[in-house]
């Protein structure tokens, strides 16, 4: 039954608003097991437009539905300057987008995120960014059935019929393949890595992290080299780079972010994490009283893990070198214990190169997530 009322659609105004924005999805998901409670902390803490590096370069507002003085959606538009820079276009984001199974509350969200950032000179209105593609984005359209891995969004099916039904299209799908131990042909893949390795010169070693400032500089020129030329991508400053690298080091393990060199150049690296979601679902997102000790009792307990990056540069793109990066963090992961369901994501619909490496891995398309466009 839909509510009566119109809907109104205001900035978030103190810490009163700011609070409900973020405890707003604790009542959407309820209930569902699935979803994973982001870290209340953590939400707050990438909205903070005086102190997070991303809002240097960029615009945001933050917006809560009402209908009837119940809150029954929340947005951001955004207008992300970097992106216009390198994509050299006017564009206008979306994102942190959840809502009740109402059109009438999707279309005057979206219509708000649309005017707001149209008045800043944006052309077309793109998401769910949250708030960029460096940070979690696209929605859930396929892979419904298994809880998001660390980083990646999840939301309720119900979502793309708002979306598609306030007048957005699809732009672009990303995947997130899969594979599990027993899908990997791991003795031809590394055979085949060590050929690729020998061919190129390359070589690969772990993170030192005890030289991790220099090493995430060393990371930071190659990440923003490797992946210009994608679709969608946005270059991360180094402050960014920086805070996101500080951010993953407390959950991050040396022999799982690989740097490859060449006659002591950095020409690709791969990075992948424990499923650190597995241990944050019963903290339910909290720290306090009780969700600390079981984020730590839950860690011991990891067996997944996410590939979350691998780039190389363009030179280096057309050897077989991602592949080779694949096959070293399956055999590293397996000694780090991680023994259960492996993703590879996101990649690009369009990255052929990419979703051959992963393929000729075994992995196969687990999820699909899709950015929406107005026409």
């Amino acid at each position: 039954m839909t509510p009566s009322g119109a809907v109104t659609v205001t900035p978030i105004s103190g810490t009163q608003d700011r609070n409900a924005f973020v405890e707003f999805p604790f009542r959407i998901y309820a209930g569902d097991r699935t979803w994973v409670p982001p870290l209340r902390i953590a939400v707050k803490e990438l909205m903070d437009r005086e102190k997070h590096p991303f809002y240097k370069n960029a615009e945001v507002e933050f917006f809560l539905a009402r209908r009837d003085g119940e809150i029954v959606g929340r947005v951001a538009a955004i207008i992300d300057h970097n992106h216009d820079k390198a994509a050299n276009e006017k564009a206008g984001f979306f994102g942190f987008f959840e809502c009740i199974d109402d059109q009438a509350v999707a279309n005057a969200l979206l219509r708000t995120a649309k005017d707001w950032t149209a008045a800043r000179g944006a052309k077309f209105l793109r998401g769910p960014m949250n708030p960029s593609t460096n940070y979690e984005c696209g929605l859930l359209v396929q892979g419904f059935e298994k809880s998001p891995m660390v980083m990646m969004t999840y939301n309720p099916r119900y979502y793309a019929t708002l979306i598609e039904g306030a007048g957005l299209k699809k732009v672009m799908d990303m995947y997130a393949y899969e594979s599990t131990p027993g899908t990997v042909q791991i003795d031809r893949i590394r055979k085949v890595a060590d050929r690729i390795l020998q061919r190129t010169g390359v070589t690969m070693r772990p993170i030192n992290v005890k030289d991790f400032d220099a090493e995430v500089q060393r990371v930071w020129e190659v990440y923003n080299a490797a992946w210009e030329k994608n679709w969608g991508f946005v270059p991360m400053t180094k402050e960014e780079f920086q805070a996101m690298g500080k951010e993953m080091k407390m959950i991050l393990k040396p022999e799982l972010v690989l740097i490859g060199e060449k006659a002591g150049k950095v020409v690709g690296f791969a990075l992948a994490l424990p499923d650190v979601n597995q241990a944050l679902k019963p903290a339910n997102g909290s720290l306090l009283p009780f969700g600390l000790f079981k984020i730590l009792w839950h860690q011991r307990k990891i067996s997944q893990g996410r590939v979350l990056a691998l780039g190389v540069i363009e030179e280096y793109r057309s050897t077989g070198l991602p592949a080779a990066f694949y096959a070293e963090l399956t055999k590293q992961a397996e000694k780090a214990g991680l023994t259960g369901l492996w993703e590879m994501s996101w990649i690009l619909e369009v990255n052929e190169q990419m979703r051959h490496a992963a393929e000729m891995m075994g992995a196969q398309i687990g999820k699909t997530y899709r950015i929406y466009q107005t026409p």
